[in-house]
């Protein structure tokens, strides 16, 4: 089964230029769109407890840039 959809002239343009050659329209936009979300594979509780992982990590990353710079000032 096939649906039609619209598409502005820009998106269209662009989706058209991101298609490979040996791709149909389907195939680009489910490239594209593919491919399965943490809240696919995770349960909330998990992908929360995974967002505040990486958050702290880049928290550490920050503060120690700052430490290392700080030593050169």
């Amino acid at each position: 089964m096939s649906h039609q959809i619209r598409l502005e002239d820009d998106v269209y343009e662009r989706l058209k230029a991101t298609k490979r050659d040996d791709e149909s329209f389907s195939d680009a936009v489910d490239r594209l769109i593919g491919g399965r979300s943490l809240r696919d594979v995770f349960d909330d509780n998990q992908v929360d407890e995974m967002r505040d992982a990486i958050e702290a990590a880049e928290q550490a990353d920050r503060d120690e840039v700052r430490e290392v710079a700080e030593r050169f000032d």
